[in-house]
């Protein structure tokens, strides 16, 4: 997949994200989180009014910390990808 297709499938997965109505399961938005400000090359830092949170988004970026913003974006079409097809089920 080139870069112009990874972008594609990239923005068809948030996308994707953005528009589903149902909520998501806080460890899956975490890691969406953390691959979507790497995918980005986002370093503003989190921004919740809730202390424990920016702590759960600071621990999802750290995880993520070593992978390229390529990966990452392959990274969050897989999730997505995974989690569409689970709930189909």
């Amino acid at each position: 997949m080139n870069a112009e297709e990874l972008d594609d499938k990239f923005n068809e997965a948030v996308d994707k994200i953005n528009n589903h109505q149902e909520p998501f399961p806080a460890d899956f938005l975490l890691r969406l989180y953390a691959y979507y400000k790497k995918a980005t090359q986002s370093n503003d830092p989190p921004r919740s009014r809730t202390p424990l949170i920016n702590a759960f988004k600071a621990n999802a970026l750290f995880q993520a910390k070593n992978i390229s913003e390529k990966e990452a974006k392959k990274k969050y079409i897989k999730l997505v990808e995974q989690y569409f097809e689970e709930t189909k089920k």
